[in-house]
């Protein structure tokens, strides 16, 4: 490389590193990882890995949900969702059901066992995660969704 190229590749890139969004960038991966860390903290003392949790809190209150709805709430791909369920199925959370009007697919249910879990889990992480939002006030949360929302749909 010429240091002519050289350069203009060091000026791009420094370029790049100082848009005015980088900074947002950096602080809501840091906000992400600061609140799946500590999500996931509480989850493990659970019993539960924080995609077992996942889906066992989006089944929780429903008569079941097929593979393909239960990937697309829990923004899990089908392929590894394959494999959560079938350890949910071995602890005994969750069975699947072949439903009558399509013998093809099958519908993940929770067990008795499963809406124990949901119903024991769920309101005691919520209170876990409440311990963090409490900080906030209404209008800070609300400001907070906002924003949030209007960068989702940035995209």
């Amino acid at each position: 490389m010429t240091k002519q190229a050289k350069g203009t590749t060091q000026t791009a890139t420094q370029t790049a590193a100082s848009e005015e969004f980088m900074p947002i960038m950096r602080e809501l991966a840091r906000a992400y990882q600061a609140f799946t860390n500590y999500s996931d903290a509480h989850v493990r003392t659970l019993g539960l890995t924080p995609a077992q949790f996942d889906i066992i809190s989006t089944l929780g209150n429903t008569s079941g949900m097929s593979m393909n709805k239960l990937a697309e709430k829990t923004l899990i791909t089908k392929g590894t969702l394959t494999g959560i369920i079938d350890r949910l199925e071995q602890k005994g959370l969750v069975r699947r059901e072949v439903p009558s009007d399509n013998r093809r697919s099958f519908t993940v249910i929770l067990t008795p066992a499963g809406e124990w879990a949901f119903e024991q889990f769920f309101p005691a992480h919520i209170a876990y995660l409440k311990e963090r939002f409490v900080r906030l006030d209404s209008q800070e949360l609300e400001q907070i969704q906002l924003a949030l929302k209007k960068l989702r749909e940035v995209f």
